[in-house]
C-alpha cells in the first residue's frame, strides 16, 4: 500500500492531537507506529497513554533541560540538535528494519527551521521517503519546500485561545 505524507500546521490548537489520533487509528488496525517528539522535554499525558498502546514506539530524547528553544544558549541548542538528530536516525533505522509503517514527527517543522535538527537528515527523509511509509509531520510555519512534499496539508487556524488572556497550559488538556 502506498504511504502518503501528512502535514498539520498553524498557530491553532490540535496539530499534535490530530497526529496522535492518526497514531491510535493506525495502531488499532495493526500498523506499527513510531512517534518522535521534538522540542518537548517533559512527560506529557499523551506519552503516558501511548506507552500502553501495542504497536506504538515513542522516541523522545531525554533532557535535563526544560527550557523553550528561545531560552537556550548556543551550547544547549547544540545539545538539543544532537539529541534530535539521534532520535530521527533511530526512527529511520526502525523504519528500514520493518518496525515502522507510520512515522509521526511531532514539532519537526520547528526543530528543522530553528536549526536544532540536521537539515540534511530531515531533507533526506523528505526526498527519499520509502514508498510505503506513512509520514506525519506537525509544526507552526512550514516553508514551501515542506508543503510541496506533503500529500495532505491541514492548517490549524487559531481564532481565539485562553493563552491570549494569560491562561497557561493545563495538564490533561494542553499537555
Amino acid at each position: 500500500m502506498k504511504g502518503y505524507t501528512h502535514l498539520y500546521y498553524g498557530n491553532g490548537k490540535g496539530k499534535t492531537t490530530a497526529a496522535l489520533g492518526l497514531t491510535l487509528r493506525a495502531a488499532g488496525c495493526g500498523k506499527k507506529v513510531v512517534v518522535v517528539q521534538f522540542l518537548k522535554y517533559w512527560k506529557t499525558g499523551e506519552l503516558k497513554s501511548l506507552a500502553d498502546v501495542p504497536n506504538v514506539t515513542v522516541i523522545c530524547g531525554k533532557s535535563d533541560n526544560s527550557k523553550f528553544i528561545f531560552e537556550m544558549d548556543d551550547k544547549e541548542k547544540a545539545e538539543a540538535r544532537a539529541r534530535h538528530d539521534k532520535d530521527l536516525q533511530k526512527a529511520m533505522e526502525l523504519q528500514k528494519s520493518g518496525a515502522c509503517d507510520v512515522l509521526v514527527l511531532d514539532e519537526v517543522v520547528e526543530a528543522y527551521q530553528l536549526g536544532v535538527l540536521s537539515s540534511e537528515l530531515f531533507e533526506s527523509l523528505l526526498h527519499s521517503k520509502p514508498e510505503t511509509l506513512e509520514l506525519v509531520m506537525t509544526g507552526h510555519e512550514p516553508n514551501s519546500e515542506i508543503i510541496k512534499y506533503a500529500d495532505y496539508v491541514t492548517e490549524m487556524v487559531k481564532h481565539k485561545h485562553p493563552y491570549d488572556s494569560g491562561i497557561g497550559a493545563r495538564k490533561g488538556i494542553e499537555f
